[in-house]
């Protein structure tokens, strides 16, 4: 039995496993492919779910060009010349890309005008939650359709399918721990099937066992998802607890939850809910993501524990987070404020330069006066407190 996870692979949605928010006839992606047409999209969810198969899908449905990229080693010459080949066909490629969340920031932008022009439509596929991996242009110019781990009913049927191909007999408890350990990897159950039925077509536990002895751990389960131990760290760091922020770190990494991320957060974290309390926080948080990103587990656990350790024992402000959240709402909501001529570079001689006064002088830098920071006198913001006080006196 070769390449079974090929072999299985569904041609159309009407034979697509799991994901019936996608595949069923009434979700709204089944309706948009039937009337030809898909949105620039990011597939976002665990791996072995389906997201490849998916793009292969619409690219068949509706007969188009199909190339398959992956984000780890694409070259921005290789996205201009498949636009380029491409430029006056009425058959507008598809681009698949694999791990988009790993594009660099110049392999994005490449991206923005040929999606703005239509000149191909572009399907990105990521583990990673495209909202911290992904620049707002792209996010702005795509639909974002999230992908779950197949459940056991998915997993059985698959198991029922590969039967019609081949001639394979499965114990009851072996069928259970089949389903069990491959955590909802539709691929990682064909492949440890496909090696198992190689050993025997009877296929017991303990042939299963002695190829995986233990069960797959992708960061995501049923009762502790990606999003629930980044959410119980980040409150457990907030709220000063430091056992708990390092039981929770440790339960990501052992999940398999990449470095990059974990660091990232704690990059966001540090700015978001400690902010000048102690702004050193955000260096160390910093530093941290840019070693990690070159080290790598098993010691990027070292940085990142120690990274966390000293976000959790920092006092705690989310003043900046609220002067600009604060500030942002005003813009977006009432007319905008009008900037004194004095300030611009149009008006020189009527702007008083606070150098020419001993540091600061009285003026007016809004035409209207509204208070959008607020400090809470927390660690380090209580000394910025007293440098502004003695500045204006």
């Amino acid at each position: 039995m070769e390449n079974l996870a090929l072999k299985l692979r569904p041609k159309s949605l009407d034979d697509f496993f799991g994901q019936k928010h996608l595949s069923s006839r009434e979700s709204s992606f089944y309706k948009l492919l039937q009337a030809g047409t898909i949105p620039h999209s990011i597939f976002f969810g665990p791996a072995g779910v389906g997201k490849t198969t998916l793009a292969k899908i619409v690219s068949t449905t509706l007969e188009l060009p199909f190339y398959e990229l992956d984000a780890t080693s694409v070259k921005v010459e290789e996205f201009r010349k498949i636009f380029a080949n491409h430029k006056n066909s009425l058959q507008k490629p598809l681009i698949f890309i694999d791990e988009v969340h790993r594009l660099s920031k110049t392999q994005q932008e490449v991206l923005l005008v040929p999606m703005e022009n239509k000149e191909a439509i572009i399907i990105g596929a990521s583990t990673e939650n495209p909202y911290y991996t992904l620049s707002s242009g792209i996010r702005s110019r795509s639909m974002l359709f999230e992908f779950f781990d197949l459940n056991e009913d998915d997993m059985s049927e698959i198991i029922t399918r590969a039967k019609e191909l081949v001639n394979f007999e499965i114990e009851e408890d072996a069928k259970r721990y089949l389903i069990s350990s491959s955590s909802g990897d539709a691929r990682s159950l064909l492949n440890l099937l496909e090696f198992a039925t190689k050993v025997s077509l009877h296929v017991s536990l303990d042939i299963l066992k002695s190829l995986r002895p233990n069960a797959l751990k992708d960061g995501v389960s049923s009762d502790d998802t990606h999003y629930d131990l980044i959410s119980a760290m980040i409150k457990s760091v907030r709220g000063s607890d430091v056992d708990a922020a390092i039981y929770y770190l440790a339960r990501l990494i052992d999940g398999g939850e990449s470095a990059d991320f974990i660091a990232r957060r704690l990059v966001i974290l540090a700015s978001e809910d400690i902010g000048n309390a102690n702004p050193n926080a955000l260096n160390i948080a910093n530093s941290c993501l840019q070693v990690v990103s070159k080290i790598g587990f098993p010691e990027a656990r070292i940085i990142l524990s120690q990274a966390l350790v000293y976000l959790t024992c920092s006092p705690k402000s989310n003043s900046a987070y609220n002067a600009i959240n604060m500030a942002l709402s005003y813009v977006k909501e009432e007319q905008e404020l009008k900037i004194p001529k004095y300030l611009t570079s149009k008006d020189k001689n009527t702007y008083k330069y606070p150098h020419d006064f001993g540091g600061w002088v009285q003026q007016k830098y809004l035409s209207k006066d509204i208070k959008f920071y607020n400090s809470l006198h927390v660690g380090f913001e209580k000394t910025l407190d007293e440098w502004l006080e003695k500045i204006k006196k």
